[in-house]
């Protein structure tokens, strides 16, 4: 998740559901689960530990989901399933035909091989996966555990899910698939996506993205008998020096990156083929097509470049051309929560009453898919605090985690018609 700065046009929260939030944080059911999660800290970082221990890149889960599908049946969720694409869920049971959904994603962006050397020092949790999303996905079975230890009263049901493929190429399809599934499409009323640590953020506005695979094929040949051939990686190059050099607008925040690059054998071989992976988000999907259009015309303006190039460093020979190749790889919608939403304002109320400030964001999360589609959904932290996501070196600490519990507790029991 990669926020944007706080939006500072927010209305004010509605006073009823101000009133409803007090109301139901003062109950004495909530304030008997408040004093439960104060003591769930030891299981809570057992379970982190558990699953970041299994590897899970995109495309890659199937260990953690069914680790995950245990832990949904040890504390105690109904109709406990994996779906075609690896997605988990659990229900706990209400009243009504559509559903609270809580959601964490299971994957991560480090390969299969990647060392998973989890370790625990006093309130700290280290290695890979441990905050994004291993705090995700405790916190969520936080909330399952307590539903199941002490009696709450709630109308419409909740869902539990682990879902897969929110990291890189994984393009959100776990999300993907669950909203183009009749049994969930229409029948989830609220998405609350927990998504890595803290309880300082609310992200209601869906960053868009697309990425792209760049692939430039050659004849090849040898660095000394075949000098002249044109080099792919000398045409993207040329390409990358041509699109890192288009302006992008401050606002609407407009971004590129250049995140990968293969290509070659050997250092005396012109190479035959060789790639780049570009990442372009914006708040605005015509930003979007404008520098897609641009990396485009960059592209085929380094062929024309390379080609002539060659052909003037061996002007007697004849060689084959070039090719390239665009290839989308990902692709995010955009979207935005309306400001009459009642999640938005049922997670701004929560914030109030527990004293917690934080801040309406735009990112790019699991909640873009149900935001794309014109749905009620954020996505928040699970608590505590966490650094270093996507490195070896990533950490989570559980000081401040009983607050994001508390938070995401209040939210899904408003969302959800506590009492009712």
């Amino acid at each position: 998740m990669s926020p944007t700065p706080p939006r500072a046009d927010m209305p004010d929260v509605a006073p009823t559901v101000q009133q409803d939030v007090a109301r139901l944080a003062a109950a004495p059911e909530v304030r008997s689960a408040f004093n439960w999660l104060r003591t769930q800290e030891p299981q809570l970082a057992q379970w982190q530990m558990e699953m970041a221990r299994l590897a899970a890149p995109p495309f890659g889960e199937a260990a953690r989901g069914a680790w995950l599908a245990e832990r949904f049946r040890e504390v105690g969720l109904d109709d406990v399933r994996i779906d075609d694409v690896g997605n988990v869920f659990g229900v706990h049971p209400g009243f009504g035909q559509r559903y609270v959904a809580l959601s964490a994603h299971i994957d991560t962006v480090f390969p299969a091989n990647t060392p998973l050397n989890i370790r625990q020092q006093g309130s700290r949790l280290y290695g890979p996966g441990v905050s994004d999303n291993g705090a995700g996905v405790a916190a969520m079975l936080g909330i399952a555990a307590l539903l199941r230890s002490v009696k709450l009263r709630h109308a419409l049901p909740f869902v539990f899910i682990g879902n897969v493929g929110e990291e890189g190429e994984g393009d959100l399809r776990g999300m993907r698939h669950i909203f183009s599934t009749p049994r969930w499409k229409d029948s989830i009323a609220y998405s609350v996506v927990l998504d890595g640590a803290g309880a300082d953020t609310i992200v209601a506005e869906a960053l868009g993205s697309r990425r792209f695979e760049v692939i430039v094929r050659g004849p090849g040949g040898h660095s000394w008998s075949d000098f002249g051939a044109p080099n792919p990686i000398v045409i993207l190059a040329r390409a990358i020096e041509t699109f890192t050099a288009t302006p992008v607008p401050a606002t609407p925040k407009t971004t590129f990156n250049i995140g990968v690059i293969r290509g070659g054998t050997a250092v005396n071989s012109i190479p035959e083929s060789a790639s780049m992976k570009v990442d372009i988000r914006s708040t605005s999907m015509a930003e979007m097509e404008r520098l897609e259009q641009t990396l485009r015309l960059a592209l085929n303006r380094a062929v024309e470049d390379e080609t002539m190039a060659a052909e003037m460093r061996s002007a007697a020979q004849k060689r084959p051309g070039v090719n390239c190749e665009v290839v989308a790889i990902g692709s995010r919608p955009a979207g935005e929560l309306a400001m009459s939403a009642r999640i938005l304002h049922v997670i701004r109320a929560v914030d109030a009453q527990l004293n917690n400030a934080a801040q309406v964001q735009r990112a790019s999360t699991d909640a873009n898919i149900p935001l794309s589609l014109g749905l009620e959904a954020i996505a928040i932290g699970g608590g505590g605090s966490g650094g270093g996501a996507h490195t070896l070196q990533e950490w989570f600490d559980s000081n401040g985690r009983e607050l994001g519990l508390k938070r995401i507790l209040l939210t899904l029991l408003a969302l959800a018609g506590a009492g009712e």
